[in-house]
Parts: structure tokens; C-alpha cells; sequence
């Protein structure tokens, strides 16, 4: 599969110099322009390179842990499921990241607190 590196930093170089504020707070599913990125690396989709993330822990106002999602079911350690709508998403524990906030893009939903335990619990038990 071509991906293509200098697109996504042509878009790296317009999210950095981005002067937006933006509000967030863990448990918050976003699209994120997490980019183009190496081997098995979770990649974004689309001219923002976006995937949804969960934020995990808020740091300060411009720094988070974050995990992506996918809408492919993928089960063992390495994953946790969250239902929505009918909808079925994966998270992935094993790409946990440190993101900056002009990553952000769109607020999707806040995840309930028993979910949010759950993919907490799993990402300790990574450790």
C-alpha cells in the first residue's frame, strides 16, 4: 500500500501553526489527525488523515494520552470494545500515544465512566 508521507506533512506543517483553542476532557472520543504513519502504526483516513481517539488523560491544555479506534472487531489483550448506536469500535490499547491538541478536529461523544474504566483496566494490565 503507497502512502503518501508528504501530503500528510503538508497537513503537519498547517496543524501546527493552527491558533485555535480547544476544550477537551478525558473520555472524549474525537477525529484526530493522527497522519500518515510507519508500518503497522494506526494511520488516519482522508485529506485531514483523521481517525476517531479516545482521550485518555488530559496532561494540560495542549498535551493528551490518547488510543485509537477502528470500526474493525478485533478482540484479545491488545483491544477493547465499545458499542454505540448499534456501532461495534475497537480500541486499540497497544497504540496509546501522546498527542497535541491542534491534533484535535471534531468532538464525536463522551464515553460512559463503566466503559471508561474498562479500557483503563486494560491498558494497566498492558503494563
Amino acid at each position: 500500500m503507497h502512502k503518501d508521507f508528504d501530503k500528510w506533512n503538508t497537513e503537519k506543517k498547517n496543524l501546527e501553526i493552527r491558533e485555535k483553542k480547544i476544550r477537551f476532557h478525558e473520555r472524549e472520543i474525537w477525529w484526530c489527525s493522527i497522519g500518515t504513519n510507519i508500518g503497522d502504526e494506526q494511520d488516519g483516513k482522508n485529506l485531514l488523515f483523521e481517525r476517531p481517539v479516545l482521550v485518555l488523560r488530559k496532561f494540560n491544555d495542549k498535551l493528551l494520552w490518547a488510543v485509537p479506534m477502528t470500526t474493525k472487531v478485533k478482540e484479545g489483550t491488545y483491544y477493547r470494545m465499545l458499542d454505540h448506536d448499534g456501532v461495534t469500535f475497537s480500541v486499540i490499547l497497544s497504540q496509546i500515544r501522546l498527542l497535541s491538541v491542534k491534533r484535535l478536529q471534531r468532538r464525536i461523544r463522551k464515553i460512559n465512566e463503566n466503559d471508561f474504566q474498562t479500557i483503563i483496566d486494560g491498558i494497566k494490565g498492558l503494563f
